[in-house]
């Protein structure tokens, strides 16, 4: 198995000599880089698209969660800081850990093994999947297993996509749309907008709209989605 490439990023030299350290007992690491703010922190994120990066909050002039809005995160990210007021925000944005300072080697290991079953769990994501099957997904800081067929519908969201199930639940996923798209099963969901996929199952009504689209209202949500005229044909061919 690959080793997972990682960039550790912090202003103190001395937190990322630690750091280094600790991940040195980790074979399955190896560290790519490292940078001392956000701005070369995203000419090196660029440069060696990492799996995962160590990332402080508070730098000098800019945070951790400014480097996030500068750059797709298409890699795992696991914040190292001192202060644990920012926890919430770092699960919003889908971290797959918050690490406190001064960190031990024994809450590090636990991580690392949060890295490789994420890992181990992307290199099977590519089955198609079951109406039945189940998925594990974190919904508000708690982490479940859902039933596909409990999806009300999927919604870009940058690098990311939104899941909302049948009970009003979201969760975020670093997932494309179109990876979805390949894999649900397409005698139950079906993509009706670029940014948009739907559960066919909790379809209330479709209006007319304009220029060919219509209006897709799904049960329990109040504003409806939009269905394209190319994604409409698609739609009217499938019920033929």
């Amino acid at each position: 198995m690959n080793r997972l490439r990682c960039i550790l990023i912090d202003d103190e030299r001395l937190a990322r000599a630690k750091l280094r350290s600790m991940l040195a007992n980790h074979t399955d690491i190896q560290i790519v880089g490292e940078a001392d703010s956000v701005g070369s922190a995203v000419e090196l994120i660029e440069q060696e698209r990492p799996d995962v990066i160590f990332l402080d909050i508070q730098m000098p002039g800019e945070t951790g969660f400014d480097l996030l809005e500068q750059i797709a995160s298409t890699f795992r990210i696991i914040f190292v800081t001192a202060f644990d007021e920012y926890a919430i925000r770092a699960f919003e944005v889908n971290a797959l850990d918050y690490l406190l300072k001064p960190v031990s080697p024994a809450r590090l290991a636990r991580s690392i093994e949060r890295l490789k079953t994420a890992r181990a769990e992307n290199e099977t994501a590519s089955r198609p999947l079951e109406y039945d099957d189940h998925l594990f997904l974190s919904f508000d800081n708690r982490s479940r297993f859902l039933r596909v067929s409990e999806i009300e519908c999927i919604l870009a969201a940058g690098a990311y996509s939104e899941v909302l199930t049948r009970q009003g639940q979201k969760a975020m996923v670093l997932k494309s749309l179109k990876e979805w798209e390949d894999r649900l099963p397409e005698k139950h969901f079906m993509r009706i907008h670029r940014s948009t996929i739907i559960n066919l199952e909790c379809v209330e009504r479709m209006d007319k709209w304009f220029n060919y689209s219509y209006q897709v209202y799904l049960r329990g949500i109040t504003e409806p989605f939009i269905m394209s005229r190319r994604y409409a044909a698609r739609l009217r061919d499938r019920l033929r």
